[in-house]
């Protein structure tokens, strides 16, 4: 059964008792006559209970922050109920708005970047991995190299390919073309100034014996066998690395990161946001989609993902099309009007993606039209 909004406030007032931390971000007070410098009103992404009030110096307005809870002042008292913090640290890596992850993995990931180690980033289908790690691109100001290894087939196949190509007079010739980690190899040797993120999509995709090729890159050894020079060339320190795998049986195609390659990376497991957290980013995206409609498409998606005895995954690419179709001029009336086109359209967008038709409840694609149905019916 789904907290009352009584309840979450209980729930956060008790979580923010005193020598708590959260993330937060200051403006000046406006109120007068307080003897409070800065005023915040939510603790990690979320509305506090109480408004939160700071005097440290070393606050920077409108730049997030890690705090820790010195008093929680009841209603009445002279903070008029309150949350009094003091400064633990300003917080250089901010990730962008329409990213969510749990705080504690936050401050995880946080950690491992600031230690400078290899990131695997485990989770299902569309869960953000790709857009995670172009965001803390971002964040951090290094230039993103995408590299996606189910073409990898050979373990020089992560630096340089061996491709054919016509030469003026007619004739073939062999050459050997450079991949994007290659060029931003060279490209960080040049220019040390400048930081780049390796992204490994699909890591588990490429053939296990190739992955051995990138081992060496993983470790202090830093180097990678360069084919076109024939020789073991040392990676940069302003190259870092980020992985990603799908893991589990359902996922063909994929080989197990064995332990000795899973031991140069430090794994984070990730997943779907909660509910609330996957409506907002979507209302973000989809703002001529109503919030109503937004919260049916993932509440039907919620109840997939946690079936059980469906055992299946739906991606947040899923609910993201669907919001698309709604927002369309061709499906103006969307899902609040009389004719309810949302059925129609989870059908395709929900069900299409597994095997067999939504019509057929011997297949999955019609075992998943049964929850999905029962859901949008609740």
């Amino acid at each position: 059964m789904a907290e009352t909004k009584k309840e979450a406030a209980a729930a956060k007032a008790v979580a923010l008792k005193p020598g708590a931390k959260f993330q937060t971000t200051f403006y000046a007070n406006a109120r007068a006559g307080s003897a409070f410098r800065w005023r915040a009103t939510h603790a990690d992404g979320r509305r506090a209970p109480k408004v939160i009030l700071c005097n440290d110096e070393r606050v920077e307005p409108g730049q997030p922050c890690e705090v820790r809870v010195t008093a929680h002042k009841k209603p009445g008292s002279a903070a008029r109920g309150a949350i009094e913090v003091e400064l633990v640290r300003v917080l250089s890596f901010v990730l962008e708005e329409g990213i969510w992850l749990p705080p504690v993995l936050k401050l995880k990931l946080e950690a491992l970047l600031d230690a400078g180690m290899n990131i695997l980033l485990d989770g299902p289908q569309g869960s953000g991995k790709t857009v995670l790690a172009r965001a803390v691109a971002r964040a951090l100001g290094m230039e993103y190299v995408f590299f996606n290894c189910s073409s990898v087939f050979e373990a020089t196949d992560f630096l340089a390919s061996v491709q054919i190509r016509a030469t003026e007079s007619g004739g073939a010739e062999t050459v050997w073309v450079q991949t994007d980690i290659l060029r931003a190899f060279e490209a960080a040797r040049a220019a040390p100034r400048r930081r780049f993120l390796v992204f490994l999509d699909e890591f588990n995709r490429c053939r296990e014996m190739a992955r051995n090729g990138v081992m060496p890159a993983l470790d202090s050894t830093r180097k990678m066998y360069n084919p076109i020079t024939g020789k073991a060339e040392p990676i940069p320190d302003n190259v870092a690395w980020i992985a990603a795998i799908n893991n589990g049986a359902r996922f063909t195609g994929t080989t197990t990161v064995d332990p000795a390659q899973m031991d140069r990376f430090a794994p984070l497991k990730m997943g779907y946001p909660p509910e609330e957290e996957e409506v907002k980013i979507l209302a973000r995206r989809h703002p001529e989609v109503s919030r109503k409609a937004v919260r049916r498409v993932v509440r039907a998606a919620n109840r997939v993902r946690g079936d059980r005895e469906l055992g299946l995954d739906l991606s947040m690419r899923a609910t993201d099309e669907a919001c698309t179709l709604l927002g369309h001029p061709n499906f103006s009336d969307g899902a609040d009007g009389d004719d309810d086109v949302l059925p129609d359209i989870l059908k395709d967008t929900f069900c299409a993606r597994v095997q067999g038709h939504w019509s057929d409840a011997s297949t999955d694609a019609g075992l998943m039209w049964k929850v999905v149905s029962a859901a949008l019916a609740g």
